[in-house]
Formats: C-alpha cells, sequence, structure tokens
C-alpha cells in the first residue's frame, strides 16, 4: 500500500492542486484571486501531463549514448532514436527507451500560452479597477445593477 501510494505521489500533489485552484476560481469573489486560482489549476494540468509522458528510464529522443566499442556515428545515433525502441537499423536493434517529447513541446507551448492569458486578464482586472473602483465581483454586480435601473452612474 505504501508502496503504492509512493508511487503515485505525483497524482495526488496534482489532484489537490487541481481542487485547490477550482476552489479558487469558484469560491472567490476578488478578481485578482481568481486569476491565481486559474493558474494554480493550469499548473495542475501542466503536472499531470508531464507526469502520464514520463516513461521510466526512458530519455529524450535525441542523442542515444554511446556504448564502449560502438563506433556508431552521431547521424547513426540520432536516426536509432527517432525511429523508436523497438525498431531497427542499420541490422541492429534499439535498445535504448525514449520519451514521447510530444506532450513536453505542447506544455510548452500551453505555458507560453498561460502566461499571455494570465497578463490579458491582469490587465482587464487593471481596467475594470479603474471604471467600477473595484475588483470584487459582488461590487461590480451591484454597480450594473444599479446603472441598468437608473441608467446613469454616479
Amino acid at each position: 500500500m505504501t508502496d503504492f501510494l509512493l508511487g503515485h505521489f505525483n497524482y495526488a500533489v496534482v489532484i489537490v492542486l487541481m481542487m485547490t485552484g477550482l476552489y479558487v476560481v469558484f469560491a472567490s469573489g476578488n478578481l485578482i484571486k481568481r486569476l491565481v486560482g486559474l493558474s494554480v489549476f493550469q499548473t495542475s494540468v501542466f503536472l499531470l501531463y508531464i507526469t502520464i509522458s514520463k516513461v521510466e528510464g526512458g530519455q529524450p529522443p535525441i542523442v542515444a549514448e554511446k556504448k564502449d566499442g560502438d563506433h556508431a556515428s552521431m547521424a547513426d545515433a540520432v536516426q536509432v532514436a527517432a525511429a523508436g525502441p523497438a525498431s531497427t537499423y542499420g541490422g541492429h536493434a534499439s535498445d535504448v527507451i525514449y520519451s514521447n517529447p510530444l506532450p513536453h513541446v505542447l506544455i510548452l507551448t500551453a505555458i507560453v500560452v498561460g502566461v499571455a492569458t494570465l497578463a490579458i486578464g491582469l490587465a482587464l482586472t487593471v481596467r475594470i479597477r479603474e471604471v467600477y473602483g473595484t475588483i470584487e465581483k459582488v461590487e461590480i454586480e451591484a454597480l450594473d445593477y444599479k446603472f441598468n435601473l437608473e441608467g446613469t452612474a454616479d
């Protein structure tokens, strides 16, 4: 049981982060706190994808290590790496296990998009603060309701 829990510790961390971020997004009325909760939730998704994509004992498929007596050139090593672990290249089977780099590349892109989204959210929050004088959701809704009833802002 302990081995199972230690083996899946990263999934427990992902679940805790995901639920914490989701709770902050739904429970908080402050726009900044909501953005922070959204970032925590987003980070937990990144961790989940990275955890799933990690292959035990795998290495990046960029350069294969040379073994003693192996006179393969660097181009051969890269071609073997690109062919995959179960393939044969040049008459010998590749015994190296590789991690799939696609999830890591996608997460790198998602991090960039997440930072841009956070920047836009913060800029919108600043603009909302300038217009309404607050960043609390309840107060903003009350001001909107009052404006719609009276037709003027006081």
